[in-house]
């Protein structure tokens, strides 16, 4: 997290598990039992849309952005997203799925350029 910008970086098990239509959640304990927590999830809009709850909060994706990510995998580029807020100003979402943990569950894609005859 950074200002109004963070990044999401799911592995290829939470990435399964989003697709088959479950939700990713994560929860930070700063000691005792107080924390913040985050979840995801996919829905058929073309917006994100962010559902705050205070110390947790649900991030809901456009299944088609996610589904055309999957396909792509392993690469760099993830999905950006920009999430309008109530209050007027917006949160700037990375959505990334792990380049390292797709090379080693998918292997490397190459390539190919279109060549001249």
């Amino acid at each position: 997290m950074q200002d109004q910008s963070v990044r999401l970086r799911l592995d290829e098990a939470e990435l399964a598990r989003l697709l088959a239509g479950e939700s990713v959640e994560n929860t930070t304990r700063f000691g005792g039992i107080e924390g913040w927590g985050m979840a995801v999830s996919l829905h058929a809009g073309e917006q994100p849309v962010l559902l705050d709850g205070g110390t947790f909060c649900r991030l809901v994706l456009p299944r088609n952005a996610v589904e055309a990510l999957a396909a792509r995998l392993p690469c760099r580029d993830g999905l950006p997203f920009d999430i309008a807020l109530d209050e007027g100003g917006q949160l700037q979402l990375q959505f990334d799925v792990d380049v390292r943990d797709s090379v080693r569950q998918r292997g490397v894609t190459r390539r190919s350029t279109a060549s001249s005859v």
